[in-house]
């Protein structure tokens, strides 16, 4: 799972790269934490090239009160409240790393070693008139799997044009491999002895 993410001034270096709006939307791309049911910068295809929009982070449940903030990629063609997403509103959603707690309580940073930024895979749709969007996760790999058993499906940089254009590769990017991560903490574990 994959429930909060950060964002720092590297990781916007890169997204410009990619995303090359003459005015670069100033004031887009907010440094720090992103919580579900925040706002966030997110990349969509565009009519012509890649472009950065504000979407909310969470698609909203029946009962409006909970917010579902991720889609299982092994699933996610089957599921009625993704599959027209899926296939028509990919997007991705950069980050500097993202953050997982294990069964003790303890926060866990994770970041790719080789990039200052995770292009995170993800859909969105329309509610209420406002886009949203969910984070795809897939089964954790060994760098993830020892705090928590899923992990926000990442793409290489080079395979944001076939997510974000190309239905037919799909399939085939959401049951990639999982690229490994670097983990760290905030604290020390103290002991007594």
């Amino acid at each position: 799972m994959c429930g909060r993410y950060y964002i720092d001034p590297d990781t916007e270096e890169e997204i410009w790269k990619i995303v090359r709006n003459i005015d670069r939307k100033k004031g887009l791309i907010r440094y720090g934490d992103v919580f579900p049911s925040q706002t966030a910068a997110v990349i969509t295809g565009g009519p012509v090239q890649p472009e950065m929009l504000l979407m909310k982070w969470g698609f909203p449940q029946y009962d409006q009160k909970r917010l579902l903030i991720n889609a299982r990629a092994e699933s996610i063609t089957e599921r009625k409240t993704f599959r027209e997403c899926i296939s028509q509103r990919r997007c991705i959603i950069p980050a500097r790393g993202f953050y997982e707690w294990n069964g003790r309580k303890e926060k866990f940073r994770f970041e790719r070693e080789d990039s200052p930024v995770l292009w995170m895979a993800g859909c969105y749709d329309v509610y209420q008139g406002r886009e949203s969007f969910v984070v795809i996760t897939t089964e954790a790999n060994s760098s993830v799997s020892s705090v928590h058993d899923r992990m926000p499906l990442i793409l290489e940089k080079d395979e944001i044009e076939e997510w974000l254009s190309k239905e037919k590769e799909v399939s085939g990017l959401l049951h990639k491999a999982p690229v490994l991560l670097t983990s760290s903490t905030d604290y020390e574990q103290m002991t007594l002895f």
